[in-house]
């Protein structure tokens, strides 16, 4: 690695890049994570660069909880930096993270929700800690559906019902669960959980480059949506979060402790729940 980055941190191992998030107080996705993450990008989608990519958080309780409601502006403008003015969202970075020529695994442990859960969805592959690991998708209790991926991904992966339920719900799923509907690969015990990511990723750090990159290629040709998809939820995403009905919902949430390390963020599908109508 060439480059130094103010959230994560690397460490390469063979043919293996293991980069790991540490945005305090809480691994919000803001602007710094943003400019970070596609400065790792750019750097992994060199010639050169490491055939594996893992991702872990340093903070054990959050992966990433959601994005920083406060920096919408900021976070986007980052991301127009990477991909340029019609490509300014979240949603089209992580399809970026989706088609890079390494392979990308997600090793979670603590609370990945909302554009954390898209973070996830769009890595390769997803592994997580059995007893301390929750996927959301939050938005929609919130006033808004996901705008990074996670209507396209989830219901390629879940199918319609499953899909519905995740998203409309809004609601906490365990490893388990998540395991069950497809969500991640596979749920592992938190103490076999490194050294099995671990173990999988240096397997697949010793093949050839050009199977790896030729094989990850055609599933995505496959399975990935189209970028007008991912580029419409997003602005979507984008209108409604800034509606009456999302400030009115997160003014609340703000109230109770929101982005804070406490109770509402983690148990935020309860805390969702118990928010009072609005029409």
């Amino acid at each position: 690695m060439t480059a130094s980055f103010t959230t994560i941190s690397t460490r390469l191992d063979g043919n293996v890049l293991f980069a790991t998030f540490d945005a305090p107080p809480i691994n919000l996705i803001g602007p710094e994570v943003v400019r970070d993450l596609a400065g790792l990008l750019d750097e992994v989608s060199q010639p050169a660069s490491a055939r594996v990519v893992v991702f872990d958080s340093a903070d054990p309780d959050f992966f990433f909880p959601h994005v920083d409601l406060t920096k919408v502006p900021e976070y986007t403008a980052e991301a127009a930096k990477a991909g340029g003015p019609g490509d300014a969202s979240l949603g089209m970075l992580f399809r970026k993270l989706s088609e890079i020529p390494a392979v990308t695994i997600a090793k979670l442990r603590g609370r990945a929700r909302g554009a954390g859960s898209e973070f996830l969805l769009a890595c390769d592959m997803r592994f997580a800690s059995r007893e301390n690991a929750v996927l959301a998708q939050p938005e929609v209790g919130i006033g808004t559906p996901p705008g990074a991926g996670a209507v396209q991904h989830l219901a390629r992966l879940l199918g319609r019902g499953r899909a519905l339920e995740a998203v409309l719900t809004s609601a906490d799923f365990d490893a388990e669960l998540a395991e069950r509907y497809g969500w991640i690969n596979r749920a592992v015990p938190d103490a076999e959980l490194d050294e099995f990511v671990a173990g999988l990723a240096m397997r697949m750090g010793n093949f050839p480059r050009d199977g790896l990159i030729a094989a990850k290629a055609a599933v995505n040709a496959i399975s990935l949506p189209p970028p007008a998809v991912v580029r419409a939820d997003a602005a979507l995403f984008q209108q409604l979060v800034r509606g009456e009905a999302a400030q009115q919902r997160t003014a609340e949430l703000f109230k109770q402790g929101f982005q804070t390390r406490g109770r509402t963020e983690l148990d935020l599908g309860d805390a969702l729940g118990d928010l009072p109508a609005v029409d």
